[in-house]
């Protein structure tokens, strides 16, 4: 070709081949792509949060009084669902560190405390739903009311949903170890789910109680 010589074997030129079958099948945090879907649902999730928060507080600065008609809603059983909710922490990060560590048996007795405090938190929401002294369809202080409380239920329903599967998972098997991930990333997913009611509790139950 045009003079040019053309050097080396047929072997120097193959593509060079990389031997992956000794690499771990999963991983947890940022190395698994389950953390960063996660995390970005998370991040929308919590956009969604920011906006319901700042279309109540856009309600109140353009009403006269607040909360219009209504008394503020009583404190007792959304501070209760607030101590359930911190308290639910300590099961989920043992059950994250179980997790992590492979341990089945421990993954079992901390996730079925992580549904059992689940489940009590639902119990609660239905009293303040009943105890909001407003109706939703009553005003725009109902409404953006009762949507702030129905938006984090929903999320706590759904993460319910997904921590009793995988909790029939945990005890049904067979079980691999992207299992275990999936166990994480609940627990990972559940902080976001608590730590979202303080400031949506602040709004709902202290806001109203701020001079106008």
């Amino acid at each position: 070709m045009n003079g040019e010589t053309v050097t080396g074997t047929r072997a120097d030129m193959a593509p060079t081949a990389l031997d992956v079958t000794k690499l771990p099948t999963f991983g947890f945090s940022h190395r698994s792509l389950m953390w960063w879907g996660t995390a970005g649902l998370m991040l929308i999730e919590g956009t969604a949060f920011a906006i319901a928060v700042a279309m109540y507080f856009y309600l109140r600065d353009v009403n006269v009084a607040w909360p219009l008609t209504a008394p503020p809603p009583n404190l007792l059983w959304g501070t209760l669902n607030l101590a359930i909710l911190l308290a639910s922490l300590a099961p989920n990060e043992l059950a994250k560190r179980a997790a992590q560590r492979l341990e089945l048996r421990a993954c079992r007795i901390w996730f079925v405390a992580c549904l059992a405090f689940a489940l009590a938190f639902l119990v609660v929401r239905g009293f303040e739903f009943a105890t909001l002294n407003v109706k939703w369809y009553a005003n725009s202080y109902g409404s953006i009311v009762w949507f702030l409380l129905g938006l984090h239920t929903t999320h706590l329903i759904t993460d319910t949903i997904d921590t009793a599967v995988l909790g029939v998972l945990l005890f049904t098997g067979p079980l691999e170890g992207r299992q275990f991930v999936d166990v994480s990333e609940n627990a990972l997913y559940w902080y976001f789910v608590v730590l979202s009611w303080p400031p949506i509790y602040a709004v709902i139950y202290l806001a109203p109680r701020l001079p106008h």
